[in-house]
């Protein structure tokens, strides 16, 4: 498990102590990979380059996304059982 984010390595590292938050969390200050995952909001306000949709991406072990969990809203995630569940189909 990975997280992406244009947050800056220092923020991240900020904000993954402050969370508790034990998985990689990397910085795409560009928004390279998150504009190549198609998830870039560019109408969210507050953000001159708008903000990614949070999600989720299930790779299997060849590197083929087999699920994709979103939610419209930037504010809700999953929860683990819904996660769990969906990992079902990666193989």
């Amino acid at each position: 498990m990975v997280g992406i984010s244009y947050d800056s390595v220092n923020v991240l590292s900020g904000f993954a102590t402050k969370r508790k938050i034990h998985f990689p969390l990397l910085s795409d200050p560009g928004s390279k990979t998150i504009q190549a995952y198609g998830i870039l909001n560019e109408k969210a306000t507050g953000r001159t380059k708008g903000i990614p949709y949070p999600g989720t991406f299930l790779v299997d072990q060849y590197g083929i996304i087999q699920a994709k969990l979103f939610h419209e809203g930037y504010q809700q995630r999953h929860s683990t059982d819904e996660l769990l569940e969906a990992a079902k189909v990666v193989k």
